[in-house]
């Protein structure tokens, strides 16, 4: 697998977790990485994201709750998850990105499940 997550689990409301992404090095050097999520029912949606530059962004829904780091020059990626909210229940996707001038690859990760109840 080229993106491998972990951290995942279950929490009560208001509690925290964090998840790690690796990328394989083979993938090279990525532009970005990021998260996404998906809950049972609904399409998957934009969490948080960190660009090279280390420039952040986030979904409004987590803004001021989630933070994204990454690890210096390698291919890590972390999103510290904080006041953890029922509705913050879903599958997280690892993203990442590696673009150059000529093409644009793209790759996720398995998912890994956050379960937090009330």
């Amino acid at each position: 697998e080229q993106l491998v997550e972990s951290g995942g689990g279950s929490v009560q409301a208001g509690g925290s977790l964090t998840l790690s992404c690796q990328a394989s090095e083979s993938i090279g050097s990525l532009n970005a990485m990021g998260w996404y999520r998906q809950a049972p029912g609904k399409q998957r949606e934009f969490v948080a994201r960190i660009t090279s530059a280390r420039t952040r962004n986030y979904a409004d829904s987590v803004q001021g709750r989630f933070t994204i780091s990454r690890v210096g020059a390698e291919n890590i990626v972390y999103l510290r998850m904080n006041y953890l909210e029922p509705e913050d229940t879903a599958t997280y996707y690892c993203h990442a990105v590696r673009a150059t001038a000529l093409a644009r690859n793209e790759y996720w990760g398995q998912g890994t499940q956050v379960t937090v109840s009330s």
